[in-house]
C-alpha cells in the first residue's frame, strides 16, 4: 500500500465541509485499515460523513442502522429456517442446500462485495454493551464463520468502516483499541457559515449574520435540555427564507420566530422565554 497516496484520498466533498483534523482521521483510518469511530453531538454530521466519503471516493455505501435490539449476528447472516420449512412442505426446490437459505446482513454484504465499499455502523451505542465486543473478531480479521454451512466468509475487499456514536454509553476498551477515534467538535461560527453556504449559497448575508448570532446566543443559554444542532440551524434558515422574515425581525423583542424548528422540548421553550427571548411556537411560512 502506498501510504502517501492513501493519506490524501479524502478531502471532503461538495456538500460536506470537513475540518483538516477530520479528513486526517479519515485518511489515517483508511491507511491503517482500521475502523473510524466518530463521536459528537447529534446533528454534527457524523452519518453524513460516511455518505461524503462514499461520494468522494466513488464507492458504494452500505448502512447498518443499530437499534437497542440489534445483535452482532444480525449484521452477519440469518439462516431462514421458516422459508426452508415452508419449501420442504410446499415447494419443489432442493431444501438440502442450506446455503440457499442464508440471508446476509449488512456486514456480510460488505464482505461479499467484489469492490471495496464504505460500511457505516450507525449509532453503535444504541445496542447493548456486548454488541461491540461481539464484533471484535469480525472487524479485526474481516471474516466470520457460518456453522450451518461450515463456510467461512472472508472479505473480498476490506471495507472502509465508519462507526458513529452519540456517546449515550461508554464503549468497551477492547473495542476502542481497534479503532481510530475522532470527536467532531461543534462548528465555530466561521466554520458554520461555510457549512451553511454549501447548502444555501444564495442566502442573504445580513439574514445569515443575524440568524447565526441568535443561534449561538441560544446555544449559550444555560439549562437547555437539547441544544439546537447544525441540522436544525439549516432547517431554521430554510423556514426564515421561505417566510420572508427580515434580519431585523429576528432580533426584535416580539419573540424568536419558528422556535420549534430549533428547540424540541417544551421545557427549553420555557427556558429561553425566561432568559428574555420569548418563543413563537407556531407561525405560517406562507
Amino acid at each position: 500500500m502506498n501510504v502517501t497516496e492513501q493519506l490524501t484520498v479524502f478531502s471532503g466533498s461538495e456538500d460536506y465541509v470537513a475540518s483538516e483534523e477530520l479528513t486526517g482521521a479519515v485518511n489515517v483510518a483508511i491507511a491503517l485499515e482500521k475502523p473510524l469511530l466518530i463521536k459528537g453531538e447529534p446533528g454534527t454530521g457524523k452519518t453524513m460523513l460516511a455518505r461524503s466519503i462514499a461520494d468522494a471516493l466513488g464507492k458504494e455505501l452500505i448502512i447498518w442502522n443499530i437499534k437497542s435490539t440489534t445483535k452482532a449476528k444480525d449484521g452477519l447472516y440469518l439462516y431462514d429456517t421458516v422459508q426452508r420449512l415452508y419449501d420442504s412442505q410446499f415447494g419443489e426446490g432442493d431444501v438440502s442446500d442450506i446455503g440457499a437459505y442464508i440471508r446476509y446482513g449488512r456486514l456480510g454484504e460488505a464482505f461479499r462485495s467484489d469492490e471495496q465499499v464504505i460500511l457505516l455502523i450507525d449509532e453503535i451505542d444504541k445496542a447493548d454493551l456486548e454488541f461491540p465486543n461481539d464484533l471484535l473478531w469480525e472487524l479485526d480479521q474481516m471474516e466470520f464463520f457460518i456453522p450451518e454451512t461450515k463456510e467461512t466468509v472472508a472479505a473480498k475487499k476490506r471495507p472502509i468502516v465508519i462507526i458513529t456514536s452519540n456517546a449515550e454509553k461508554e464503549l468497551p476498551d477492547a473495542f476502542l483499541r481497534r479503532c481510530i477515534f475522532h470527536y467532531i467538535e461543534f462548528p465555530s461560527m466561521d466554520k458554520m457559515e461555510e457549512i451553511v453556504r454549501v447548502h444555501y449559497p444564495d442566502i442573504e448575508a445580513h439574514l445569515l449574520a443575524q440568524a447565526m448570532d441568535e443561534f449561538y446566543k441560544l446555544r449559550s443559554v444555560r439549562d437547555l435540555q437539547k441544544k439546537p444542532s447544525t441540522s436544525e440551524l439549516l432547517d431554521w434558515l430554510r423556514a426564515l427564507m421561505l417566510s420572508g422574515i427580515t434580519p431585523e425581525r429576528i432580533a426584535d423583542e416580539m419573540g424568536l420566530p419558528f422556535a420549534g424548528v430549533l428547540l424540541k422540548k417544551d421545557r427549553d421553550l420555557d427556558t429561553i422565554g425566561a432568559a428574555g427571548k420569548p418563543a413563537q411556537r407556531s407561525r405560517s411560512i406562507f
